[in-house]
């Protein structure tokens, strides 16, 4: 029989009733922004996936050194007598929090459900022709031509239960732009080593250790309870740490983390994260939407190039980010396979160049534009954009910062409602195709989905679509080289910084930091 919430409770605190002294524990942590929703395919967003993560499974996933390892598969393989079917071997005698078993025919609904065109997921799984059970415990998913990465693109990718989902009229992804609410907004039921307990959007997610999770032997599980806090304030969240509210916060200030590394009983963690932070520039509209420019200076591509020449990034990295960030020239971040340092220098600071520029594009005295931006998701999102407001306005650009919460910037701009905007994109396939594919390929179906610029170019198009069915490495790496070549001439986006992660946590709390900035709270320890 299904667990109503209020069992889960019963179920989480009896688990606490009956632990040891040493097994019960509560964590409780933070981070700046809150997850978007609990429904698993509707926002590919990582505070989203990292609360998912406490409560769903994947086939796969990143461990803590971002190798890819089992999960609900225990193995996976190209079929020998046909490469464009890959076979996922599932784990036996796994269970959702609501007791029902898991079989094929649950991979195959999620991987259906992702692929809605409500799901931001959708993205990852362009390639896949057919879903199928092969079997009660063997997953076939057909791809369109060879897909060597097909597994890289799955470690985000939870697994629901099919039954759950038609008994709530959740068979389909939440449409978050639209701003719809359904059932799996707010419950869970998967397969993950955390049962949710309560919701409150914005404010507190509770979640307790599933005591009959099928790796309860295989990790610590030493968090009995879990309490996650959204706090936007910096300040707060700070302070919510020092006066022992908050055990664990992800994203220390970078202006107070020499406070707290000498602070008694804390510590901090550093380790770069697989994450770029960068602006997109609408090149493709006529007229700008919110300036009033006659047409669109950004659809000139020596206008891009001064915005570029304008940004002083080691001044932000300096001042803004307190030296905790690393300048960058491309928007994919070292992690991923077709970085080079090569395509990572950035054009030089030369406001001087930024002027004869704009001046033989049409706009010597420079132009008006609004930027939005984020103020709860990246580190010192918000304080960047202040910086580049101030730098571009030294080369006569006048911008109109506008500044929100994460859950209105991302809803507007995936309306296409921004001219200019500040973006973070993390690679967890680690691979460039999936940077090409959300951001570079032209807009279409189920490819582009992030590409919030009007930027299309046939050629890159044809590279990314050969990419993805490459099985030569030789040949994939020379594809991937030649869609960069193009894209950084074309100058499509402003690249900023790749972020570095300060998680800070008290003293007796292992866990090291994970570069996707996913805490898997199973994996947590305590040294007292």
């Amino acid at each position: 029989m299904a667990k109503s919430l209020s069992g889960l409770v019963v179920t989480g605190l009896a688990a606490c009733a009956f632990a040891t002294a040493a097994e019960a524990r509560t964590l409780h942590w933070a981070s700046a922004a809150d997850s978007l929703t609990l429904d698993p395919h509707s926002q590919n967003e990582r505070p989203t996936h990292r609360i998912s993560h406490q409560l769903y499974d994947t086939l796969v996933y990143r461990d803590l050194e971002l190798a890819l390892q089992p999960r609900l598969a225990t193995d996976w393989y190209p079929r020998e007598d046909d490469p464009s079917v890959w076979v996922f071997e599932l784990r036996e005698g796994v269970t959702f929090h609501e007791g029902q078993a898991l079989t094929a025919e649950d991979v195959v609904f999620s991987l259906e459900r992702a692929m809605h065109e409500n799901s931001d997921m959708r993205g990852l799984l362009t390639s896949i022709s057919e879903v199928r059970a092969a079997g009660d415990y063997t997953v076939e998913i057909v791809t369109d031509g060879p897909n060597p990465l097909l597994p890289n693109n799955l470690s985000n990718l939870f697994i629901m239960d099919s039954g759950w989902a038609a008994e709530h009229d959740v068979e389909t992804p939440q449409d978050f732009a639209s701003g719809e609410e359904s059932y799996a907004v707010r419950n869970a039921n998967g397969t993950g080593p955390f049962e949710l307990v309560s919701r409150e959007q914005d404010t507190r997610t509770e979640m307790v250790r599933n005591d009959d999770y099928w790796g309860r032997d295989q990790y610590p599980m030493e968090v009995s309870r879990q309490v996650f806090q959204p706090i936007e304030s910096s300040a707060t969240r700070v302070a919510a740490l020092l006066s022992g509210e908050i055990d664990m916060i992800l994203d220390a200030p970078v202006q107070d983390i020499a406070r707290l590394r000498e602070a008694e009983g804390i510590k901090v963690e550093q380790a770069p994260q697989n994450r770029t932070i960068f602006l997109g520039m609408h090149q493709g509209r006529e007229t700008l939407r919110n300036s009033e420019t006659d047409g669109n200076p950004f659809a000139d591509e020596r206008v891009r190039r001064a915005l570029y020449h304008a940004i002083n990034a080691e001044a932000i990295r300096r001042s803004v980010m307190r030296g905790n960030s690393q300048p960058a020239g491309i928007i994919m971040p070292p992690f991923v396979n077709g970085y080079t340092e090569a395509l990572d220098e950035r054009l030089p600071y030369d406001p001087e160049a930024a002027r004869e520029l704009l001046a033989d594009a049409g706009y010597p005295e420079g132009f008006d534009v609004t930027l939005h931006c984020p103020n709860d998701r990246y580190i010192n999102d918000e304080e960047i954009c202040e910086a580049v407001t101030g730098l571009l306005g030294r080369v006569g650009i006048d911008v109109n910062l506008v500044a929100q919460p994460k859950s209105v910037h991302f809803a507007e701009l995936q309306r296409g409602e921004y001219d200019f905007y500040m973006l973070g994109w993390g690679v967890p396939t680690l691979d460039s195709e999936y940077v090409f594919n959300y951001l570079l390929h032209t807009s279409e179906g189920n490819r582009g989905s992030w590409n919030f610029t009007g930027y299309s170019n046939e050629r890159v198009d044809e590279l990314i679509q050969a990419m993805g069915r490459e099985v030569n490495t030789e040949a994939r790496n020379g594809l991937i080289a030649e869609a960069w070549e193009i894209v950084q001439d074309d100058v499509v986006y402003l690249p900023l910084h790749h972020q570095v992660l300060s998680w800070a946590m008290r003293e007796e709390i292992q866990h090291p930091v994970q570069s996707e900035n996913n805490p898997y709270m199973h994996h947590v320890e305590f040294s007292d």
